[in-house]
């Protein structure tokens, strides 16, 4: 017996004592090649059997032990600033009732010089008392929802909103030490508007869309005493354009008369007019706007504010949430106590960007 038919002999035992995995090749196993009494036949059967073996482990790495290719996931686009100010992406209520969110810029500016400062206004009842052109100019702006309209089975109030809205905008003689740096004027601006979300696209301006419209009531006064007491209300209505990293906010106003007794900052119109542009643009996280309003009259009494705030987050990731701040503005109604005096003013400071 040759050395073929020794291995063919032990390779039976080990297969009795020590079985093989069955492979899946019809009714066929090793054990059942082993007992097939013809060297020929038998060759075959453990050929047959290798060659499906190979097949069947390389469909198992193929099928099984390698993971399909997964899609990348999609990055969730990140909501505008729009979107995000007033909450116009459907959600009911993206924050709780009652909770601060930011309206209005709110920024420090330590460095405010004014040029032409407005020297008809004493800085309190003492006639000596005049404004320095260097002070310091702060706002603090927020805004809170008491109500979403999306209330279900209210189908005529779905995308309406309810908001209240306050601002505060502070001129302070910081460096007037001789005078006891006082504030030179204080603005106090409480709103309440109801904003609708339209997600209207413009015709004939690709992208463009408007993107909601809010009406409102206004009131605006430094809280001061005659002579220097400044005061109006007014209703107002706005409209935010929106179109990628650029947007339009168009802000139109009514003055609620007041009686000839009551009117302490008379044809404040003539110089405010009746409404402003603002222009914004976001670009590698900077902010570039630009404000414009005119009276619309013969007589031109108009503004501009110009914004540059640059995320001190592209130089320290830990300060993300302040920005360095310049602004220019130059024309009537900067504050009450100066809406018939032109100013023209450069700051520059610091801006607390959206803390949502």
């Amino acid at each position: 017996m040759n050395f073929r038919y020794h291995l063919f002999g032990l390779f039976f035992l080990v297969t009795i004592f020590c079985p093989l995995p069955t492979i899946a090749a019809g009714n066929n196993n090793f054990a059942d090649c082993a007992v097939i009494k013809d060297n020929v036949e038998r060759l075959k059967c453990y050929d047959n059997l290798a060659r499906q073996k190979t097949e069947t482990e390389k469909n198992v790495i193929t099928d099984s032990n390698v993971p399909a290719k997964e899609k990348p996931p999609q990055e969730k686009k990140e909501a505008s600033v729009f979107s995000r100010h007033w909450e116009l992406d459907g959600e009911k209520s993206k924050h709780a009732f009652f909770m601060l969110t930011p309206y209005r810029p709110n920024y420090f500016l330590p460095i405010a010089y004014n040029s032409t400062p407005n020297d008809n206004n004493a800085l309190d009842f003492d006639p000596d008392a005049k404004a320095q052109r260097s002070e310091a100019k702060f706002q603090l702006s927020f805004k809170v929802k008491p109500w979403c309209m999306d209330i279900d089975g209210w189908d005529f109030l779905k995308g309406v909103d309810l908001w209240i809205a306050y601002t505060q905008l502070s001129y302070w003689q910081l460096y007037n030490a001789t005078f006891s740096s006082p504030f030179r004027d204080t603005n106090y601006e409480p709103e309440a508007l109801v904003n609708f979300r339209t997600d209207v696209n413009i015709p004939g301006i690709d992208d463009l869309k408007l993107r909601f419209v809010t009406i409102g009531l206004n009131h605006q006064s430094n809280g001061r005493s005659s002579p220097l007491s400044r005061s109006w209300n007014r209703v107002v209505a706005n409209a935010g354009f929106e179109k990628g990293n650029f947007n339009i906010f168009l802000k139109t106003w009514y003055r609620i008369p007041d009686g000839e007794s009551k009117n302490d900052n008379p044809g404040i119109t003539k110089y405010m007019g009746y409404g402003e542009l603002w222009l914004t643009y976001y670009w590698k996280k900077n902010r570039i706007s630009a404000m414009l309003r005119n009276n619309l009259r013969s007589e031109n009494k108009g503004a501009v504010q110009l914004d540059w705030s640059i995320p001190l987050s592209l130089f320290w990731d830990k300060l993300d949430i302040f920005s360095i701040y310049f602004q220019y503005f130059n024309g009537y109604g900067e504050s009450l106590i100066d809406y018939n005096a032109s100013v023209n003013r450069i700051s520059a400071g610091f801006m607390l960007v959206d803390w949502e």
